[in-house]
Parts: C-alpha cells; structure tokens; sequence
C-alpha cells in the first residue's frame, strides 16, 4: 500500500491508509461499511482494491483477515508476501526461485499471441526505435534496445523523461516506440508514448495492468504477470522477470524476421568484442 500510494486519489489514500493502520476492524467491514468509515464511496473502496492488486473488495478483506490472524498469532513478520523476516536463506532461495518460475508461467500463458506477433513484425520493419523506462523498468528498456542493436536495428533507450520526450516528438509512421512500465502509470514513461503516438509512430506498451492510462496510447499491448511488490521489493523481481521474458520473445521475435541481416550483424558483433573476453596477453 505504501508502495502505490503516490499513485492513488487523495481518497483512495484515505481507504489505504485505514486498513494498514487497522487490518483487522477493516476485515470485518462490508465495502459500504469501510466507505463509510473513510469519508469515501464503495466505488472508491473497489477503485483501491483493484489497485492493489486484487480482483475486488472481498480479496482484499479476506487478505486482510489473513494478516490480522498472523499479527493475531505472533507468527513472524512477513519480509514478501510468502517470505517471514526469520526464514532461513535456503527457504528465501526456495520460495524466490518458486516465484519466479509461476511468474514466467503467468506470463507466458497470458501474452496475447497476436499481439505479440503484431509488435515483432512493427519492430523488425522499423526505422527507428525508441524504448521508454523508469528505474527498474528502464534496465528492461536497456536490455531490450541492445539486443535490436546487436542485430543492426536503429534502436535506442531511453530512461531520461526529458530525453524521452524530446526523441519521440521526432517519431514518425514506420518508427516504433515501446514503453515498459508494471503499474501502467508511470508519468515519465507515458508522456514520451503519448508523444510518439500523436507523431504516427506505432506504440507498443509491455505493462502489468492491461487497464493503466500506458495502453490509451498503444496500438500494442502486452501484459506481464501482476506480482504483487512489497516494502522491501519496491522493484520486485518477479516483475522485471515477467518484463524480461516478454523483451526476449520480442527480441527472438525479431531475429527470426529479419535472419539474413540479423545473423551477419550479430556475427560482427561478437568479433568486434572477442578481444575483451580473452586474456592479455603480457
């Protein structure tokens, strides 16, 4: 809750705030009783539900009675959603390595195969590629733009909003722009989308939340699993996973179009940089 909170309404605030401070009363409230209780409307209630991560308020309050009954019991504190501040680091490797492959899985079994294949032919016959992405996503969008270049793509990422902007008002009808953000609402990513968007360019928004304000200006939408983040994992693993698989079927995507020139380039590549992965010779 803390983590979205920037994100929310001045009275979704209120209904966050109200059931970290108090899991357990909130739990026993019906969604009309928590509204009442902060000043706010059910479809406020449901609003901050669904924000955080669950499908409505009944998820949410029974995730709620959940937590009362662990704080009930004096079990550990909990570090992730699965993970207590006294685990051993064999059951940390155990459970992260356990949440990451469910977070491949997600993914996979939820990308929208035609639009995938709709991204891939846009970016293998672009001109030019802009990617846009904020802390952690913007490793995704580093990762992404080097591999394009590897195989010849004009391609470029950009994690600077100002730089991102400036670029994509000089898009235009055969550019692609590709904006990765998790919570689909990352101003600094979508200002620039929005830009190249309103220039021609094709759009391409790879976020966890099909519904965020990034997909109002993608031709191209495709959603990674919604891994919920914690206080200590503001940039969770899991989602820059899900993030990382979705660049990698583009990438594979892309090569496999463009084969006579991506395998030469990629070649050249290689032998340009072998000298450095050898040793010295004194």
């Amino acid at each position: 809750m803390r983590t979205m909170a920037p994100s929310m309404t001045r009275s979704m605030q209120r209904v966050a705030e109200t059931v970290a401070g108090d899991p357990a009363g909130c739990a026993a409230l019906t969604v009309t009783g928590l509204a009442e209780r902060t000043g706010t409307s059910e479809a406020t209630v449901v609003r901050t539900a669904r924000l955080l991560g669950y499908p409505g308020y009944r998820d949410l309050r029974l995730a709620l009675a959940g937590l009362a009954a662990q704080q009930a019991s004096g079990a550990a504190p909990a570090v992730t959603a699965d993970i207590s501040v006294d685990d051993p680091l064999s059951d940390v490797v155990a459970k992260l390595a356990q949440d990451e492959r469910q977070t491949l899985t997600d993914t996979a079994g939820a990308l929208d195969l035609a639009q995938l294949e709709a991204s891939v032919s846009a970016l293998a016959s672009a001109r030019r590629i802009d990617v846009y992405g904020i802390g952690a996503s913007s490793l995704v969008a580093q990762d992404l733009a080097q591999k394009l270049l590897r195989i010849g793509l004009v391609a470029h990422a950009h994690a600077d909003p100002h730089l991102a902007v400036t670029n994509a008002v000089q898009l235009r009808t055969g550019d692609v722009a590709v904006a990765i953000t998790h919570s689909g609402r990352t101003v600094d990513v979508i200002e620039p989308l929005q830009a190249a968007f309103d220039h021609g360019a094709t759009t391409v928004a790879i976020t966890g939340r099909p519904d965020g304000e990034v997909t109002q200006y993608a031709d191209h939408v495709l959603t990674t699993s919604t891994a919920r983040e914690s206080e200590l994992r503001p940039a969770a693993m899991s989602s820059r996973t899900s993030q990382l698989l979705v660049i990698d079927c583009l990438f594979i995507g892309v090569a496999q179009r463009t084969y006579e020139s991506a395998a030469p380039a990629l070649h050249a590549s290689y032998e340009a940089l072998a000298h450095r992965h050898s040793p010295r010779e004194r």
